[in-house]
């Protein structure tokens, strides 16, 4: 599993389970978790905070613990802000998925009465119609996009992948998880992140291989690296861009 770097308040770092929304606008979400034991604070390189809790928690002792850990998330976004400058949010007006060598001029079809966001394409256009004046709506339905695009974009290659490497897996999940991009389960299922998308073509190929190895090693052992530098001999170099790559992924998508 490969994932990106976060500050993290909780003692351990757990992979909870992906809300489908995070709010881009504010900044600043809460998310219940089923796997949280306690509540933690995440601060994202471009100073979302999010803050995961339990299940039942209370009001109360959620308002009480960020109350408590203020300063940090304000030193924390102020060290991000420092190499990394906000940016102002905005719905897109061309899409670069530079991964898979595609580029989308979006327009936007406001229809009176209209409850929810649709999307469609047309070439090498997309087009969202219905409530396009709710940002929120606009980004969730962006976000649906993404991951048809990346379905049938990324299934063949990692498919060919497989062939290649002879590595097998037994499906492919798309997902838009916050804090990797890419995971292989033990049933061998492997999840993609929507964001490679927008990632250096040799960047989204080396995530697959990372991940297709890992079902001869489930672990990242000095075996495992050595069968993924036999595919890939430049995994180090592409390894250690990956921290960084949340860079190339537009401010809109919502997820840092």
């Amino acid at each position: 599993m490969y994932h990106w770097a976060v500050h993290d308040q909780a003692a351990q770092l757990q992979l909870f389970r992906e809300a489908d929304e995070p709010d881009p606008m504010s900044g600043f979400s809460v998310r219940e978790s089923s796997r949280a034991r306690r509540i933690s604070i995440k601060v994202y390189p471009r100073g979302r905070v999010e803050v995961v809790v339990p299940k039942r928690a209370k009001a109360t002792d959620v308002e009480a613990f960020v109350t408590a850990n203020r300063r940090w998330i304000e030193e924390t976004r102020e060290a991000f802000a420092k190499e990394h400058p906000p940016e102002p949010f905005a719905l897109p007006q061309v899409v670069d998925l530079h991964g898979v060598g595609l580029r989308f001029r979006v327009r936007y079809e406001k229809r009176h009465g209209a409850d929810t966001v649709r999307y469609r394409t047309s070439g090498s256009q997309l087009v969202l119609s219905g409530r396009t004046d709710d940002e929120t709506l606009c980004v969730r339905a962006l976000k649906r996009w993404l991951s048809s695009v990346a379905k049938s974009e990324f299934l063949p290659k990692l498919e060919a992948l497989s062939r290649r490497t002879d590595q097998p897996f037994s499906r492919m999940h798309i997902r838009g998880q916050r804090t990797c991009w890419g995971s292989h389960s033990s049933n061998g299922t492997i999840s993609l992140n929507y964001c490679l998308l927008f990632l250096d073509p040799g960047q989204v190929r080396y995530v697959m291989i990372h991940e297709l190895c890992h079902a001869e090693h489930m672990n990242h052992s000095r075996r495992y690296w050595a069968l993924v530098a036999r595919h890939e001999p430049r995994y180090r170099e592409l390894d250690k861009g990956l921290n960084s790559a949340w860079k190339q992924i537009p401010a809109w998508v919502g997820v840092y």
